[in-house]
C-alpha cells in the first residue's frame, strides 16, 4: 500500500514531531511505501517565501476592491476604515522589503548567525511582522508565530464551528495551504491511505480541512486520524459524528501496531474492520469503537524513521531529533494531569542498551548532535543510567528532556555525569512552592529536593526551566505567595520559568472527582470538543483571583526571567553552543522592558 502520513499545522517548526517517524518505522519494514509530509514546517517555509507573500498581496488587493465597493454604497464603519488603511499601506515597495526581510530571517534561523542574539531577535520580529501581514489577507483571522496564538475566529472546541470553517474561503488559510502543498501530492502520488496525526486541539481545523479537500479530490482514499487529541476526544467525536463524514477511521491510543494492522487489512481488501484493535470504524449500525485494545512492547519497537521529512527546513541552525524511550509517566499520580488518557497501559521503558544503541544509530544516520527526549517525565533511574551509558560509549550528543524534581537526584555525581553526557536543558514540573498544595496535587515533591535539584543543575551548567501555576483548587492567596517567594529565594539557580493559572482538564482526576476537590465544573453542551472546563471552587482562589496573582507576578518578578527568546529549542542550542548556562545576552535589556509582552513569565 502507498501511505501518505501528514503532520498538520499548527505547531512550532523547530524540530520534527515524533508521530510520523514512529509510524513510518513499522510500515516500511512491512513492505508499505510511505510518504511523510510535515505540512506544518512546509507551511511556515512557504509563508515566508515570495510565492506566498505575493499570493497574500492578491488577496489584500481583492479586499481593497471589495471595501471600495462598500464605500461607494455607504460610509465605512470604524473597523472597516481602519482595515482599509492597513491594507493600503502594503504597496509594492513595502512588499518587496518584507520579502527580503522574511528571506533573511529564515536564513538567520538556519545558520550560525542565529547565535548572535541581536540577529535572532530581529529574525523573530520579522516572523511576527510577516504573520501580521498574512493575517490581513485572511482578515479577521489572526495567524501568528508562534502558532499557539493563532485564532481563526472559529472555535476548535466546537465541532459545529469546525464544520463551518471548512468552506470559509476568506478566513480558513488551510484551504490555500492544501492547494499549495498537498493537492499536487495527492494527484501525483495517489496514496491508498492517508494518516493525519493530531497532537493539539488547534490542529483540528487544518486536519478536517485537509480531509475534506482530499475526499473531494480523491474520494476513494482511505483517511484515518490519530494522536493523543483523538484518543481523548474519542467519545465526543463519535457522539456528534459530523466530522467523521470526512474520515474513514480513527486510531486510538498507541498507533504503530494498530495502524499497521489497519493498512494490512485494507491491503487485503477487508471491509469489516471491527476486529482491529484501537480503532473507530464505520459499520452498518454507525460508528463503532472496537473492543480490542493494544499496547506496544517497547523493546520490539524500532527507532524512528525520519527519511523523507524535510530536515533542512526546520527553523534551527542545528537539527534536533526527538526520541522517546518510555510510554506513560512513571509517577502518573498528579491530580491536575490527563496525559494518561493516551495509553491503555501504564508506564513502560526500553532497556538502556537499546536506548543507547538507537541514539547512536540515529546520530550516525542523520548526522545530528542534538536530541530532545520527549518522554512525559524522565525517570530518575533512567536519567542516571543514560548519562553513564552515553559517557561509557563515548557518544557525543547534546540533549534535553522533561523531569520531576526527585529526592533520588541529590548527589553531585548524578549531575556531573548528566552534564558530561551532554545534558544541556531540563524542563521541570515545579507547580507550587507550598507543601500542602503539592500534597493536594499528589506531587509528593520535597521542597528541599527542589532546591537541591535546581542548585545542582545550575552548578553543572545545565539550564533549568520550571513550570508552575496559581489557583489549584483549595490554594489560598498565602500559599500562592509561597510559590512566588520560593522562586525569588532560589533565583540564583533558576534560569527561566513559565507560570499560568490552573486549568481544569476534562480528563484529569480533579475533573473526574470534582466533589473531592471542592470543585464545580460547568460543561457547555455546545463546546463538545472542549478539553477543559470553566469551574468554581468551594475554598481558595477563584479563577479571577488566580489571574490577579498571576498578573502581579508578571509585574513584580525578577527581571532575569524576562528573556529575549523564550523558544526552548533555541535556548537549548544556545547553552550547547556557548558551553554555559550563564547566558546574560538572553536577558531583556533595561531599554527593552516596556516592550515585554504580557505573556507567561519568561516569554517576550
Amino acid at each position: 500500500m502507498k501511505v501518505l502520513l501528514i503532520f498538520p499545522p499548527d505547531w512550532l517548526p523547530s524540530e520534527p514531531y515524533l508521530s510520523l517517524p514512529a509510524l513510518t518505522s513499522v510500515l516500511r519494514p512491512a513492505g508499505h511505501e510511505v510518504i511523510q509530509r510535515d505540512i506544518n514546517v512546509d507551511m511556515y517555509d512557504l509563508m515566508f517565501s515570495e510565492r506566498f507573500l505575493r499570493h497574500v498581496k492578491n488577496r489584500i488587493d481583492f479586499e481593497l476592491r471589495h471595501l471600495q465597493v462598500v464605500a461607494d454604497q455607504r460610509a465605512l464603519d470604524e473597523e472597516e476604515s481602519a482595515l482599509r488603511e492597513q491594507l493600503r499601506a502594503w504597496d509594492e515597495p513595502s512588499l518587496q522589503a518584507l520579502i527580503r526581510d522574511a528571506t533573511e530571517a529564515k536564513r538567520i534561523l538556519r545558520c550560525d548567525d542565529f547565535y548572535e542574539i541581536g540577529n535572532l531577535e530581529w529574525a523573530s520580529h520579522i516572523l511576527h511582522a510577516t504573520m501580521a501581514y498574512i493575517s490581513l489577507g485572511y482578515y479577521p483571522a489572526q495567524i501568528c508565530f508562534p502558532p499557539i496564538e493563532t485564532e481563526l475566529v472559529y472555535k476548535p472546541f466546537m465541532s459545529s464551528e469546525i464544520l463551518e470553517a471548512l468552506d470559509d474561503t476568506q478566513i480558513n488559510v488551510y484551504r490555500d495551504v492544501y492547494r499549495f502543498l498537498l493537492a499536487d501530492v495527492i494527484e501525483q502520488e495517489k496514496p491508498d491511505v492517508v494518516g493525519i496525526s493530531i497532537v493539539q486541539q488547534k490542529q483540528l481545523i487544518s486536519t478536517f480541512t485537509f480531509a475534506k479537500m482530499i475526499k473531494e479530490q480523491a474520494p476513494d482514499t482511505h483517511i484515518t486520524i490519530g494522536g493523543n487529541i483523538v484518543t481523548r476526544l474519542r467519545d465526543a467525536l463519535m457522539e456528534k459524528g459530523g466530522l467523521f463524514q470526512y474520515v474513514d477511521t480513527a486510531v486510538l491510543y498507541e498507533g504503530e501496531s494498530a495502524f499497521l494492522k489497519l493498512v494490512n487489512a485494507l491491503e487485503a481488501g477487508e471491509t469489516d474492520l471491527t476486529h482491529l484493535p484501537n480503532l473507530i470504524c464505520r459499520t452498518e449500525h454507525g460508528l463503532q469503537k472496537n473492543q480490542d485494545v493494544f499496547a506496544e512492547n517497547m523493546d520490539k519497537l524500532p527507532p524512528p524513521d525520519f527519511d523523507g521529512l524535510p530536515l533542512e527546513k526546520y527553523f534551527v541552525p542545528r537539527l534536533i531529533l526527538p526520541y522517546l524511550a518510555t510510554r506513560g509517566c512513571y509517577w502518573g499520580r498528579c491530580t491536575f494531569c490527563d496525559h494518561f488518557q493516551g495509553y491503555v497501559e501504564g508506564y513502560r521503558t526500553k532497556q538502556i542498551a537499546q536506548i543507547t544503541e538507537e541514539i547512536q544509530f540515529l546520530q550516525n544516520k542523520y548526522g545530528n548532535r542534538h536530541f530532545h527526549f520527549t518522554d512525559e517525565s524522565y525517570p530518575p533511574a533512567l536519567f542516571r543510567k543514560l548519562s553513564k551509558s552515553l559517557i561509557d560509549n563515548k557518544i557525543d550528543i547534546a540533549w534535553t528532556t522533561h523531569m520531576r524534581f526527585e529526592e533520588s537526584l541529590l548527589d553531585e555525581e548524578v549531575w556531573d555525569d548528566a552534564a558530561k553526557s551532554g545534558c544541556r536543558y531540563l524542563h521541570f514540573g515545579y507547580e507550587s512552592g507550598n507543601k500542602r498544595v503539592l500534597d493536594l496535587m499528589d506531587k509528593a515533591t520535597n521542597l528541599d529536593a527542589i532546591r537541591t535539584n535546581l542548585r545542582m543543575s545550575s552548578k553543572f551548567g545545565i539550564w533549568n526551566h520550571i513550570m508552575g501555576f496559581f489557583g489549584f483548587p483549595g490554594e489560598t492567596a498565602g500559599e500562592a505567595e509561597d510559590s512566588k517567594r520560593f522562586c525569588h529565594e532560589n533565583r540564583d539557580h533558576i534560569h527561566s520559568l513559565g507560570f499560568m493559572t490552573f486549568v481544569l482538564g476534562r480528563f484529569s482526576p480533579v475533573a473526574m472527582e470534582p466533589g473531592k476537590y471542592g470543585v464545580t465544573a460547568y460543561k457547555n453542551p455546545e463546546w463538545d470538543l472542549a478539553l477543559d472546563y470553566y469551574f468554581t471552587v468551594d475554598d481558595g482562589l477563584s479563577i479571577q483571583e488566580a489571574l490577579e496573582v498571576f498578573d502581579e507576578f508578571e509585574r513584580d518578578h525578577d527581571p532575569k526571567w524576562d528573556l529575549r527568546t523564550a523558544v526552548r529549542e533555541y535556548i537549548f542550542l544556545y547553552v550547547d553552543h556557548f558551553g554555559t548556562n550563564e547566558l546574560t545576552q538572553l536577558h531583556v535589556r533595561p531599554d527593552q522592558r516596556p516592550a515585554v509582552y504580557n505573556n507567561p513569565v519568561g516569554m517576550v
